[in-house]
């Protein structure tokens, strides 16, 4: 009988995460692939300095690799490699002396603007000016409720996750969540039902 080999991209985080810790290359090479590009954009919404972005995002597989015999084994690996980032981030910015004596990620500023008008199916004027209307709001947000909506809708973490990975209970991240999508609607109904609905189709 013969035996169907799955090419790499067919398997999920969690087989790749497990096969690296036994030492697999091609499965850390694998996660790399799929995950870098998705980490330097996050990190660069946490620092504008790009090559220092890099940097991090390089030495959080580094230390994944080096480190690999004492990763745990049920993880989310999106979660852990984004909140990984975001530490690393901060240690950098402790060095760096922008947070003084403290390693604390609450002080970092969300920069990223959000953009989501290549969600958009068709032409049409109208739409395309309600989802202009739209990112303006997103943008104005306040800095956490802005990586909150984020961390939701663009990588699909849980509330548990989002949580942990900004230091919070589950109760101040969830409100986090509301409030972001409250002012929405406060300012515009029509802009909470355009979030949701771009949210649910593309990510």
């Amino acid at each position: 009988m013969k035996t169907t080999v799955l090419p790499f991209t067919s398997f999920d985080d969690i087989t790749l995460w497990n096969n690296l810790k036994e030492g697999d290359e091609k499965s850390f090479s694998m996660l790399f692939e799929r995950y870098y590009a998705d980490l330097v954009r996050y990190g660069n919404s946490l620092s504008p300095y790009e090559e220092k972005v890099q940097d991090c995002v390089q030495d959080v597989f580094t230390d994944i690799w080096v480190y690999r015999a004492s990763l745990q084994g049920s993880v989310v690996v999106k979660a852990y490699l984004l909140s990984s980032v975001r530490k690393r981030i901060a240690r950098l910015f402790e060095r760096d002396h922008i947070f003084r004596k403290t390693t604390s990620t609450d002080s970092i500023a969300f920069l990223l603007e959000f953009s989501v008008e290549h969600e958009l199916i068709d032409d049409d004027y109208a739409t395309k000016e309600k989802v202009i209307h739209l990112n303006k709001l997103l943008n104005e947000l306040p800095s956490r409720q802005k990586e909150a909506l984020y961390l939701r809708y663009n990588q699909g973490l849980t509330v548990e996750q989002i949580a942990e990975m900004l230091d919070v209970n589950y109760q101040s991240a969830s409100n986090l969540l509301h409030r972001g999508l409250l002012s929405l609607r406060k300012e515009w109904k029509g802009a909470f039902s355009l979030f949701l609905l771009l949210s649910s189709s593309s990510f």
